[in-house]
């Protein structure tokens, strides 16, 4: 899922190395080649590289202090990593004034706003575009026809990164319309959706209450690992509000009980609703139906809980998807959620919730309205 910084690190170099082998007996390449890996490891400046390369390695090494390391840290450790990840960033920008990953994750720890990061990005996208095509040209045009089409796909990585942020921030600023203009620009130029764009796509579409819109996307997309029967958290949260917006419970209850059979720990994540920061880099490189993957979704989704009134401060449909979760939850899930369910059983009545997947008050026949949510049926 998403874009790995270290494997496209890896990618650019095993292609610079291996065009330097161009001119090489091909048993001669062949043995050299085998010591890529060796040599990427641990004797990274013995490759030859440009400094564009040493620009994107600077901002790997950057991503990963920003997006999984400063999450889990503490406040001292917190100042040295950021310090560090703008050292990294700089140097970047000085090796290489068009690394547009720097560029925008440099701003992106500096802007104090969503909308004025929104309009950053807004008014960068065509330039960073523009630059990355003729990037692209250069690279493909530099390539054996085997190689040129990675050649190509990764000039333009930093302008699909740029656009799926984009989008990303277009649902956060309430410009769900633009968001899926972005998101379909980037369909086109991309069908295979590397940057996983598609999730955006459906929480606009909710954003919209536009049901046709999101089954018409969904029906034109690509397939790609998210493309079973399950489908994705981001959809079927997106389908989960849809639903819970036409008071159609049992439809939205059906929905996370997709994502509850499809993702691990899904009933913990749902319910609590863990509000995280988003990945500077790109949306966090996890695997596809991981614990970590219906966390992200679930933060990702504040945008949809969070609309409406409701006594916990969550929105109406958070409170909701709480609920109904912890229905869902095993009794260990329970255990661990035993705050969570203190929470629930004040807010509905004590006699009114009964969270151990047993018939009994709170679980059978209720429908659960925006105003009174109500157990899982």
């Amino acid at each position: 899922m998403a874009f790995d910084p270290h494997r496209e690190d890896y990618q650019r170099l095993g292609l610079r190395f291996a065009r330097s082998l161009d001119s090489d007996d091909p048993r001669d390449a062949a043995v050299a080649f085998a010591t890529f890996g060796r040599r990427f490891a641990q004797n990274r400046d013995s490759l030859p590289q440009s400094d564009a390369d040493r620009a994107f390695h600077l901002v790997a090494d950057a991503t990963t202090l920003i997006d999984y390391k400063l999450p889990f840290a503490n406040d001292e450790e917190a100042e040295t990593l950021i310090s560090r990840a703008r050292t990294l960033l700089g140097e970047a920008i000085s090796l290489d004034e068009r690394c547009h990953d720097a560029v925008r994750m440099q701003v992106a720890a500096t802007t104090a706003s969503f909308e004025g990061y929104y309009d950053f990005l807004r008014q960068g996208a065509e330039e960073v575009k523009a630059s990355c095509e003729e990037r692209g040209a250069e690279a493909a045009k530099d390539s054996a026809p085997e190689r040129a089409q990675l050649a190509a796909s990764i000039a333009m990585a930093p302008y699909l990164r740029w656009m799926a942020m984009l989008a990303e921030k277009a649902v956060i600023c309430g410009r769900n319309r633009e968001a899926l203009r972005y998101a379909n620009e980037l369909l086109e130029l991309d069908p295979a959706d590397p940057a996983d764009v598609r999730f955006t796509a459906a929480l606009a579409y909710a954003k919209l209450e536009d049901d046709q819109g999101l089954d018409a996307f969904e029906r034109r997309l690509v397939p790609t690992v998210h493309s079973h029967s399950s489908g994705n958290a981001w959809s079927s949260l997106a389908r989960a509000s849809l639903a819970y917006r036409r008071r159609d419970f049992f439809g939205a209850r059906k929905q996370l009980r997709i994502m509850v059979a499809s993702y691990p720990h899904a009933a913990v994540a749902l319910a609590r609703q863990r509000e995280l920061p988003d990945g500077v880099f790109s949306r966090l490189c996890v695997p596809p139906y991981s614990e970590d993957e219906i966390i992200i979704a679930a933060s990702e989704g504040t945008v949809l809980f969070q609309e409406g009134r409701d006594a916990l401060g969550r929105g109406s449909f958070g409170s909701w998807v709480m609920l109904e979760s912890l229905a869902l939850a095993t009794k260990e899930q329970l255990v661990e959620m035993s705050d969570l369910v203190e929470t629930a059983a004040t807010l509905v009545g004590k006699d009114q919730f009964n969270p151990s997947g047993t018939p009994g008050p709170g679980n059978r026949g209720q429908s659960g309205g925006p105003e009174t949510p109500g157990g899982a049926s």
